[in-house]
């Protein structure tokens, strides 16, 4: 259950959870703050802990409004388009034969189209092309991974997601992926994918999750602060 706590200015989602510590987060876009306490601790021992860490929710929320994001794409020649963390100019071919997309050379997107393609199908062909990078990817990984991890996901899904670079469901074993990760550099990918596999094992993100973490992907710290320098989608608000 939720409870919503004000603090000056700052409207809290409040958490209680059988926890030993408590837990703050600040969560873009918009800087909401999220606080997981332990069931015996009083809204005051609460409130005057989050007072404490005022200073770094500030910081924080001026960091999410400072992201940079990408403009709507357009689906036209030259434009800018990102595989892997690499940029590619998108370099749209007429053909009558099957739509296609394609990596091409000197750093191009190759688009297979017919003459009057609309752009919205034309999203839809980047789209499947990005879905297929992605769960070739997600396979690699997932080979050495899994194991490592020692855990059996029932299944590990691709969708499109506004708010989250993925999502676990411990009592399903259900994974879920962002596919705006196949854009990032396939390190973001592993980390999110731990993160993920992780949450299977304990399903906050408390001290223990923190020591499975630093287990199974030491520099997850580094992969976190990369994915969060790099620059959103249009339409995305993490």
């Amino acid at each position: 259950m939720v409870v919503l706590l004000q603090i000056g200015e700052l409207e809290i989602q409040l958490h209680r959870k059988a926890i030993k510590n408590l837990h703050l987060s600040v969560l873009p876009p918009e800087g909401c703050v999220r606080v997981s306490a332990p069931l015996t601790m009083t809204d005051t021992a609460i409130r005057m802990a989050v007072i404490s860490r005022i200073p770094w929710i500030k910081k924080q929320r001026s960091a999410f409004i400072n992201q940079s994001r990408q403009s709507a794409r357009e689906m036209v020649n030259g434009e800018c388009h990102y595989v892997w963390g690499r940029k590619y100019r998108l370099n749209i071919i007429q053909t009558s034969g099957q739509h296609k997309v394609e990596l091409g050379n000197t750093n191009r997107l190759d688009m297979y189209v017919r003459s009057g393609t609309s752009m919205q199908n034309k999203n839809k062909l980047i789209e499947a092309f990005y879905r297929q990078q992605l769960q070739e990817r997600l396979n690699q990984l997932c080979l050495f991974l899994i194991p490592k991890i020692g855990v059996s996901p029932d299944f590990i899904g691709i969708r499109k997601m506004k708010t989250r670079w993925g999502s676990s469901n411990p009592s399903s074993k259900r994974i879920w992926i962002n596919l705006e990760l196949a854009k990032k550099p396939v390190e973001c990918l592993e980390f999110i994918l731990v993160h993920e596999l992780a949450h299977l094992i304990e399903r906050h993100h408390n001290e223990r999750f923190v020591m499975y973490m630093d287990q199974f992907l030491p520099q997850w710290r580094e992969r976190k602060a990369l994915l969060n320098s790099l620059p959103l989608g249009h339409d995305l608000s993490y």
